[in-house]
């Protein structure tokens, strides 16, 4: 009887929960539509779509923007140089980081204090644009991949995550090392990394989403065209009416009364945004699987 009591949902608790179910319907449309609008106009005819009124399927479905777009070499191009930026620089960011974060982790680093100030300052306060492009220039780095790694390879947000979790990290097992004779870097690289691997992911997971949607670096410091990643094309697709130029360097052979600048646009935002929308699930995957390996197990 007790539990029949228990199970039974009052009025106003109903009303809580559709209400909720209400709310989350509106808030997963208004997040998914826009991309399905981008999707529908560029699987469209290009010169049916300027009629309007496509909102939810193709009218005339083509893949002549599609042709247009992965034919061209430029973009092509931007996505090999925005995946390798991606990786390396995915890479070496988690393992600066996390290998900075280590040392400042511990409570008997001199300066420890000092290093730490400094490094929480510069999360507020920066040299600006101006003098940042300066040093950038005076350093050799203009026109050059690197330019894309070395700057954002340390964060001083993400080694706050780092060295909390480092925390939690039993220092039995670091002792344990050493009475065998480990190092310091041997210690990081065979005992924290490993257990390591949550922080890792997240880190990872981050960082890797930023490198592929950052164009800024590629505006600013990057003049070459065969440097510029996938991000900084499509904004000059857009921005630059750029789709017109793309249109005419392309070995398509489309009619322009079939292809127009807006459809490749469209066709250029899911050419550059699907690679990362595919890999994302996966890095998810390995997101879980990571905290369920670098939990401590006694």
């Amino acid at each position: 009887m007790n539990m029949k009591i228990l199970n039974r949902r009052t009025k106003g608790e109903a009303i809580f929960d559709i209400t909720n179910v209400i709310i989350m319907i509106i808030i997963c449309f208004l997040t998914i539509y826009p991309i399905w609008y981008v999707v529908v106009n560029s699987l469209n005819d290009g010169m049916d779509a300027m009629l309007g009124g496509i909102y939810w399927w193709p009218r005339k479905f083509s893949l002549l923007n599609y042709q247009s777009v992965l034919e061209n070499a430029g973009i092509v191009k931007a996505l090999q140089i925005t995946a390798l930026k991606t990786i390396i620089g995915t890479a070496v960011h988690v393992f600066f980081t996390s290998m900075v974060a280590y040392s400042l982790s511990k409570s008997e680093l001199i300066g420890r204090k000092l290093y730490m100030t400094i490094g929480i300052i510069t999360m507020f306060f920066s040299g600006g644009l101006i003098p940042t492009f300066l040093l950038i220039r005076n350093l050799g780095m203009l026109d050059k991949f690197i330019v894309y790694i070395i700057p954002v390879a340390f964060s001083m947000f993400d080694l706050i995550i780092f060295i909390s979790f480092f925390k939690t990290i039993p220092s039995s097992l670091e002792e344990a090392a050493r009475i065998d004779g480990a190092n310091d870097f041997y210690i990081f690289l065979k005992v924290i990394i490993p257990l390591s691997m949550p922080v890792i992911a997240t880190i990872a997971l981050f960082h890797g989403v930023y490198q592929w949607n950052d164009y800024f670096a590629g505006m600013i410091y990057i003049n070459d065209s065969a440097l510029q990643p996938i991000q900084t094309y499509l904004y000059k697709v857009i921005a630059q009416s750029g789709a017109n130029q793309m249109m005419q360097s392309s070995s398509v052979s489309v009619s322009k009364s079939t292809v127009t600048s807006q459809s490749i646009k469209f066709a250029t935002m899911v050419v550059t945004t699907f690679p990362i929308v595919c890999v994302y699930p996966f890095l998810q995957k390995y997101f879980v699987k990571g905290m369920l390996l670098g939990s401590v197990k006694g």
